[in-house]
This record gives structure tokens, C-alpha cells and sequence, in this order.
């Protein structure tokens, strides 16, 4: 019978799975499997090494954060692309006689794509029947509630003015009666607004952003500015992508990041026009599936930047906010 320790490190060596422990420093000082495929190293090239050694500039400090989370007791779960390949990462902290490894596991599930794929063809088909009710909603309320209302205001002014001489106090109410109208008449304007979204091809990407601005103002303390260049010409399906990604970005800021400060910056580069959305909050691992930034809002910014046929990203880190850019492919 072979020992227990010798059975357990056979069976995790011969798993379809790589795994690595670390000590507090941040050094490899197990792998099992094989660990290419993540690092570009074989085992014997990691072990013994920090991860500030094996991993360059940003990338080290991520992997260096994640250690730490894991060490302080914090279980993560990570999804990460290498090459052409998807990887599963656990995160985890070993306690072991008194002491405190941190822990890590990649599994390949890459086959497994088909079916995440299937589920995104199936919710970026509820997005586009969703753009297509909200646009029947905006029409319906432009043409027919906001047209109505508008044609009452007048016949209440033809009223009014009937009994200016005849009837003042009931003039007066008439009056009242007007005002409570303009404003329904604006938020019919206003909605029908957000609801539509060709609204920003009519107004153009920078007084979408400005409404949308003045809207986030009203339910956010801190600063929110727009810049965007004067001299920039959008071709209109573009300025919708960005104004849709921007309105994403700038409500999971609101939401999540705890900030003080949001900027939206749209400007033209070498490669064609680019956007983007920084806040000064708490940041997160972009790669964190449970990080709770995962979810429809990623998924219907990656669907607008696609239709445009803009590169999406995210840059975050904990301690250090975010920026979401869109912007042209690179030639």
C-alpha cells in the first residue's frame, strides 16, 4: 500500500488540473502538472522563484494581490484567457502547521465554451428584442401621449384665454392646470429619451452624455465630468456604442466602486476615436467571476462595442479604480 502523502501527491501530479503553492513571500514552492500553458515556464524554471521574477510590470502585481487575498483567507475564483485557451483559477489559503500557504489551481475549460457561447447568443438576442420593445415604447410615447398632451396644453390655452375676462379665478386655475401638465409633458420627453436608442444618432454622443451626466448627478455626490473633443465626427452608430457603454460603465461606478470621481473622456487617436470611463474608486480584479462585474452590464457593453466594431477593455485594480475603454481596433 503506498503512504497517504506520497498517494495524494500522485493523484493531484496526474490531474487534468496545474496547481501551484506559495508561500507568504510570494514563491513558488510546489507545482504539480504542467504549468506552460499559464506561465510560458516549465516547473522546474517557477519553483523557487517569486512571482516578481516570473511575471512582468502589471501583471506580476495582480498575480502578487491575489496571493495576498488568498493568504488573509479569502477563497477566489478567476477566469483567465491565454492564448486560445480559458482557464478556471482558484485561489485559496493553506494553513498548515501554524503557518499560511496560499494555494492555486487552473483547470482548462476551454471545451466548455460551446455552451458558455450558446448562453450569449441567447442573451444578446433578449438585448436586441429588448432595443426593439424600447423603441416601440419611445415611438408610441412621442407619437401618440407626448402629440396628445401637447394638443391639450393648447386647448386648455384657448380656454384660459376664453375666461381671462369672464372668469379670472378660474383662469387662474386653468394656469395651474397647465403647469402640472408641462412637467408630465417633460417627463414623457425625457423618458421617451432614454428609451430610444437612436436617440443619441439624432442629438449627437456629446448632449447624450451631458443628459445622461445631469441625470447620474442627481443620485451621485461626487464629481462627474464629460470631455469630450469638439472636432471629433462620429459616424452615428458609433456614438450609440459609446454612449450605451459609457451609461453601463458610469452606473457599475455609481453602484460598486464607492468613487468620488468619474470621467468620461472621448477623444480621437492615431487609429480612429476612443472613449473612456475612469473613476477613482475601490477598483476590482477584472478577472474575479464573483467580483460581480460580470454580469449583463459587461455583456451588453461587449455586445454595443462589437456592433460598432470597437476593442473593449477593462483595467482595474484594487486600491486604484478602473478605466472601461472602447476605441478603435489597432491597425
Amino acid at each position: 500500500m503506498p503512504e497517504p502523502a506520497c498517494l495524494s501527491d500522485a493523484f493531484i501530479e496526474h490531474s487534468a488540473r496545474c496547481s501551484w503553492v506559495f508561500t507568504a513571500e510570494g514563491e513558488f514552492l510546489r507545482i504539480f502538472g504542467d504549468p506552460r500553458p499559464i506561465f510560458g515556464k516549465a516547473a522546474s524554471e517557477l519553483t523557487g522563484r517569486s512571482i516578481a521574477e516570473v511575471l512582468d510590470g502589471e501583471l506580476a502585481v495582480e498575480w502578487k494581490d491575489r496571493l495576498t487575498r488568498a493568504l488573509e483567507g479569502e477563497t477566489l475564483l478567476l477566469r483567465l484567457r491565454r492564448d486560445a485557451s480559458d482557464w478556471a483559477i482558484l485561489f485559496f489559503p493553506i494553513r498548515f502547521e501554524n503557518q499560511v500557504y496560499g494555494g492555486a489551481s487552473a483547470l482548462d475549460t476551454t471545451s466548455w465554451n460551446s455552451a458558455a457561447q450558446e448562453l450569449r447568443h441567447t442573451v444578446l438576442g433578449a438585448l436586441k428584442a429588448q432595443e426593439f420593445e424600447r423603441r416601440m415604447v419611445s415611438q408610441f410615447l412621442h407619437d401618440k401621449i407626448g402629440q396628445n398632451l401637447t394638443a391639450l396644453g393648447l386647448q386648455l390655452d384657448l380656454v384660459r384665454m376664453d375666461l381671462e375676462t369672464v372668469s379670472p379665478e378660474t383662469s387662474a386655475r386653468v394656469v395651474e392646470i397647465q403647469g402640472l401638465l408641462e412637467g408630465m409633458m417633460e417627463e414623457v420627453r425625457e423618458y421617451s429619451y432614454e428609451l430610444n436608442p437612436s436617440a443619441v444618432e439624432r442629438a449627437g454622443l456629446r448632449p447624450a452624455l451631458d443628459r445622461l451626466a445631469t441625470r447620474i448627478r442627481g443620485r451621485f455626490g461626487g464629481a462627474l465630468r464629460v470631455n469630450v473633443d469638439p472636432s471629433l465626427n462620429l459616424d452615428s452608430g458609433i456614438a450609440s456604442a459609446m454612449y450605451h457603454i459609457a451609461q453601463e460603465a458610469v452606473e457599475n461606478a455609481v453602484q460598486h466602486s464607492s468613487c468620488s470621481a468619474i470621467e468620461i473622456a472621448v477623444k480621437s487617436t492615431r487609429t480612429g476615436p476612443s472613449m473612456e470611463i475612469r473613476d477613482n474608486g475601490r477598483g476590482f480584479d477584472p478577472a474575479d467571476i464573483a467580483g460581480g462585474r460580470r454580469g449583463l452590464g459587461l455583456l451588453s457593453m461587449e455586445h454595443h462595442a462589437a456592433q460598432a466594431g470597437l476593442d473593449l477593455s477593462i483595467k482595474s485594480s484594487r486600491g486604484n479604480g478602473a478605466t472601461v475603454r472602447a476605441a478603435a481596433p489597432e491597425a
